[in-house]
């Protein structure tokens, strides 16, 4: 098996070219919108800003921009088996959105008599409430009690990314925002770098600058945890600390 260090790469770029490549005009309306309902704009920036849908369309149209280059200067150009399997894969999520988009516009004309794209923000979330069949999440309310279980949040099980094999529509849509909003801007999403100006993450101006050893997340680590890290007490001790919040909190009412 060839490594993919010696894969040939492309000149593609998702930040240049032309807007819409899977999607069409419809299409990228109707994403672009659940997506803003997804992670929303408030006090801050939301997937619209971001371009998450721009992320959505490019991992869509095939398989040109899978993998960046270690650089960032373009994407590793697929071929063989794994060609295959990619496109196989994308065929596959191609058809769930497009069947989904489908469903939210039905649901939204069986609802409302229109559109999803010209529904209220209130009545698209209430159509995609519908759509996910599951009761709309609580507002999230921080706390400095960092150390109890409360709350619906909590650290992820694994460090394992999260795999889309077999999901519906919906947790299909909700997991490929929070990756557009959070993933490189090299991938389409994150446009000025907005997923991690939200979290406080000054992530590296480009995939460069993590080779050329010019950006490094040591500031980042504490030397002195150990596994599990969530539970760690050099863990809880930084959260401890980093609880306070540099702004008001916004009422969960």
């Amino acid at each position: 098996m060839v490594s993919q260090s010696e894969w040939s790469t492309t000149t593609a770029s998702p930040l240049k070219g032309p807007q819409r490549i899977f999607f069409t005009e419809h299409e990228w309306q109707v994403v672009e919108g659940a997506t803003a309902r997804i992670i929303p704009t408030d006090y801050d920036p939301g997937a619209r800003e971001a371009n998450v849908v721009r992320f959505l369309d490019r991992f869509l149209s095939g398989t040109d921009y899978i993998y960046a280059s270690a650089r960032g200067d373009g994407f590793l150009e697929m071929s063989g088996k794994e060609h295959e399997a990619w496109k196989s894969r994308i065929e596959h999520r191609q058809a769930v959105y497009r069947d989904g988009i489908q469903s939210l516009d039905e649901l939204s004309e069986n609802d409302y008599h229109e559109g999803f794209v010209d529904l209220s923000d209130e009545q698209q979330d209430a159509i995609l409430t519908k759509a996910s069949g599951k009761p709309k999440p609580r507002p999230v309310v921080l706390s400095n009690d960092v150390a109890s279980d409360s709350g619906e949040g909590g650290p992820p099980p694994s460090n394992q990314p999260v795999n889309d094999t077999g999901m519906g529509f919906f947790d299909m849509l909700v997991t490929h925002t929070r990756q557009g909003f959070y993933a490189d801007p090299v991938y389409g999403g994150n446009a000025g770098f907005i997923g991690w100006r939200v979290i406080g993450f000054d992530g590296p101006n480009s995939l460069a600058d993590t080779v050329d050893g010019s950006y490094t997340t040591t500031d980042y680590m504490l030397m002195s945890a150990k596994w599990p890290y969530a539970q760690s007490p050099s863990v809880q001790a930084y959260r401890i600390n980093r609880a306070q919040p540099s702004r008001p909190i916004p009422s969960a009412e």
